[in-house]
């Protein structure tokens, strides 16, 4: 194909199906997507507030969850708005270079969600294994080089396979059949040998997921020999719920990413609806659920949320002072 034909052919819009075979259904499909979202912005927006406001959760570990939730709300936030439009607007248009940039900020963030997830890791496991040297190995200027190292390693991988897959023709079709720009489905309307990008998309997802979960693994063994050899079953119990949180987020982030991505690639004879589905639901519910297990799992976390939602209604969560007592100002009691 000459080069002004797919430059003209490049610069059509894309037109996104939502979910294939079940367009008569977007309507009620769009509600759980959308109550989703609404509890995503919710919730991570009330775990960055806590954090901020509370200064007793200005540690490491919180700037982490922080972190998770930021990523959190842009990931949720560079998908579903699109999506709603396309289920209740009939909105099917996206244009090639938003297309793009979609799929860039859902590999994006991806790939910093497992980078962060692996620096939690290696927090609780300092936290717990090096308890005299953690303030002094995660100090907050630590952190945030920590986070921007995760940021940095995200772009840097990205960026070489957008410029190779938007060097692509596409001129099989303009329809994906998906809900969002999905990598493989887009990949499918090339009409030139994608087999580069292919193979530089399979060695950064296997190099990145494979090394950061080995690393998270490893910390994790080393976390329970550690809480087998605590002499206490309180602090036991207790350090397993800390580290019951982490766990739950690294599950539900790697076991979905996988079955999503085995199904894209191996179908195993189901119906592409249930494959977008799958994709759809990997996309909206892993950001629903981080700040619910942090919020049921840690308590400082709801407390922090409590003491919001008290500043938000004008309520006092002081101490009732008992009777005959009387109110101390500068550390005096007035007589």
């Amino acid at each position: 194909m000459s080069t002004s034909n797919q430059s003209n052919t490049n610069s059509l819009p894309f037109v996104l199906t939502g979910i294939p075979g079940l367009e008569a259904l977007h309507v009620w499909i769009s509600i759980p997507f959308c109550f989703t979202y609404i509890m995503t912005l919710l919730g991570n927006s009330m775990v960055l507030l806590a954090v901020r406001l509370d200064k007793s959760l200005h540690e490491p570990m919180y700037h982490f969850i922080s972190m998770l939730a930021v990523i959190d709300l842009i990931f949720s936030t560079a998908v579903v708005p699109k999506m709603l439009a396309v289920f209740w607007l009939g909105s099917r248009e996206i244009g090639f270079e938003a297309c793009f940039i979609q799929m860039f900020f859902i590999h994006t963030f991806t790939a910093v969600e497992s980078g962060v997830l692996l620096a939690m890791s290696f927090d609780r496991y300092t936290a717990i294994c090096n308890p005299l040297r953690y303030t002094t190995i995660l100090t907050s200027s630590r952190t945030v080089q920590i986070g921007l190292l995760s940021l940095a390693r995200g772009v840097g991988v990205m960026i070489p396979l957008m410029c190779l897959l938007t060097g692509l023709p596409y001129c099989k079709t303009r329809v994906i059949p998906h809900s969002y720009c999905e990598h493989m489905a887009v990949v499918e309307l090339a009409c030139a040998d994608p087999s580069v990008s292919d193979l530089y998309s399979l060695t950064v997802a296997t190099l990145l997921v494979g090394t950061d979960s080995v690393f998270i693994t490893f910390s994790y063994g080393m976390i329970l020999r550690s809480v087998i050899r605590l002499p206490s079953q309180e602090a036991r119990l207790k350090t397993l719920r800390t580290c019951g949180s982490h766990i739950s987020i690294i599950l539900v982030f790697y076991i979905g990413g996988l079955l999503s991505m085995y199904l894209q690639m191996f179908p195993f004879g189901l119906a592409p609806h249930i494959q977008v589905l799958v994709a759809d639901f990997y996309l909206t519910v892993p950001p629903v659920l981080n700040p619910l297990i942090y919020g049921i799992k840690m308590k400082p976390i709801q407390e922090g949320i409590l003491k919001l939602l008290g500043q938000l209604a004008g309520l006092s969560f002081r101490k009732p002072i008992k009777t005959g007592q009387m109110p101390r100002e500068g550390g005096t009691a007035k007589k």
